[in-house]
């Protein structure tokens, strides 16, 4: 089989890894679906959290909003201190989709907004990570999807050819973002239609080949 695809760029967070905040606070809020709920949307806000996946010191981020809202000092604190218990498990039907692309002729990469003070707790915890040719972290290079610029960073970085490149994300607008710079770029909606997709597009095999290994990537 051949394919006009030299490289698949995988999202990391809702892609590969399950990452949610209501894991830790439904425990801190003890049940108050509805509190937690307020907190999350009005404290503690994805607005916020994008700052440390754009390089903003952890640090400086809990003590801004701290001075802002004291009485949440200790829920604020744990969004940092716990960080950990926001990741679930890895989603196996997506990791199985790339352990298959470890035996097709394409290179790998990784590009997702995350802090880079966090992402090395996701790096000890998810073997998989390890089988990317190259990961290219928000928090490490201050800028964060849909913003072009990562998006011509890892092409730079990594001398992707965007045109034979597969991105995959959960988020629409950086969809069309990495659509934006040339790249082929596929909506995720689960690990199933993401096999589907690839194998329309000659990445994979239309039935998984028996008795295939770990692949090439240890």
């Amino acid at each position: 089989m051949t394919s006009a695809v030299s490289a698949v760029v995988f999202d990391l967070g809702g892609v590969l890894i399950d990452w949610d905040p209501r894991y830790l606070y439904r425990q801190l809020f003890d049940g108050d679906e509805a509190g937690m709920e307020r907190f999350l949307a009005e404290v503690c806000t994805p607005a916020w959290n994008a700052e440390q996946d754009a390089g903003r010191p952890w640090t400086e981020a809990v003590e801004l909003l701290v001075q802002e809202y004291p009485q949440e000092r200790e829920r604020i604190e744990a969004y940092h201190a716990r960080w950990e218990e926001m990741l679930g498990g890895a989603i196996d039907e997506t990791v199985e989709v790339l352990r298959e692309l470890q035996d097709r002729p394409v290179r790998l990469f990784a590009l997702s907004n995350w802090s880079a003070e966090t992402f090395p707790i996701a790096r000890r915890r998810y073997p998989f990570l390890g089988w990317f040719d190259g990961i290219v972290i928000s928090g490490e290079v201050g800028i964060c999807k849909p913003d072009e610029r990562v998006f011509r960073h890892l092409i730079t970085t990594h001398t992707i050819e965007p045109e034979t490149t597969v991105f995959v994300d959960d988020s629409n607008v950086n969809v069309e973002a990495a659509r934006g710079v040339g790249m082929m770029a596929i909506p995720f909606t689960g690990g199933r239609e993401l096999r589907e997709e690839l194998v329309q597009l000659g990445v994979l095999e239309a039935a998984p080949a028996a008795g295939r290994g770990a692949g090439r990537r240890s």
